[in-house]
């Protein structure tokens, strides 16, 4: 387990209703109504849901990285980076998982170059770190 050396910053939420309820976080800026998607027996309401929730966190982070790893290395980032990002949820063995897809896309950087940016931004992640070894995360170059 990793233990924090430090904490930079907490995020606070509280969520009532589960996945047919509200989340919102302390400071007002995040206030959302949830719904079940059909796949998940829902009525697919006008409602977000957990997983679209993860997916966007896990892409604006990842983007995070990337321009963190840019940085250590005195480059930047193409201003058309963005990443495609896919949870899915399903059954395993003694309850449900989650699985993640990031389709990358760092414009027209060398695709190389690009490859080595992606591998050292899943190494400091906070995201790709809290999944590592439980969570099956595929990353892809588009």
């Amino acid at each position: 387990m990793n233990v924090l050396q430090n904490t930079a910053y907490t995020a606070k939420a509280t969520a009532t209703g589960g996945r047919e309820g509200t989340a919102k976080s302390d400071d007002g800026r995040l206030d959302l109504t949830l719904s079940t998607p059909k796949g998940l027996g829902g009525d697919d309401g006008q409602g977000t849901n957990p997983e679209q929730l993860f997916a966007a966190g896990y892409a604006a982070c990842f983007i995070g990285a990337l321009k963190f790893v840019a940085a250590e290395e005195k480059s930047s980032l193409p201003k058309d980076t963005y990443i495609n990002s896919e949870v899915s949820i399903g059954a395993i063995d003694g309850g449900f998982g989650i699985a993640v897809k990031l389709a990358i896309s760092l414009g027209d950087m060398d695709k190389a170059e690009a490859q080595i940016m992606v591998d050292k931004a899943h190494q400091v992640c906070p995201y790709s770190n809290a999944t590592r070894g439980n969570v099956e995360v595929v990353l892809s170059l588009i």
